[in-house]
């Protein structure tokens, strides 16, 4: 039996999550780049979008730490401070979310 400590996905989460997979896609596009086709990734990284957020106040990237310090976790905010550099240098970002 699977315990990873997260409540189970409610209809209104898989709305947002839906919502945001799509804006994110748009903003992927808009880019240049691409959202991963893998969707069992994506879902999962919109969840942990959404549960930072809800933590945090805001989107931080699920692959990132987040320290307390505004100035240092602003650049972790989906779409983050790093991911165009990581997607030219290694055809992805750092959590998967954008690919080449």
């Amino acid at each position: 039996m699977e315990n990873n400590n997260q409540s189970p996905i409610t209809e209104d989460m898989q709305k947002k999550m839906d919502e945001l997979a799509e804006w994110s896609a748009n903003y992927a596009k808009e880019s240049g780049f691409n959202l991963n086709p893998d969707k069992t990734v994506v879902q999962r990284l919109m969840r942990g979008l959404l549960e930072n957020e809800k933590k945090q106040g805001q989107k931080t990237c699920p692959c990132r730490r987040f320290t307390g310090n505004k100035e240092i976790d602003v650049k972790s905010v989906c779409p983050c401070y790093y991911h165009k550099d990581e997607i030219g240098k290694g055809g992805h970002c750092l959590c998967n979310l954008f690919v080449k």
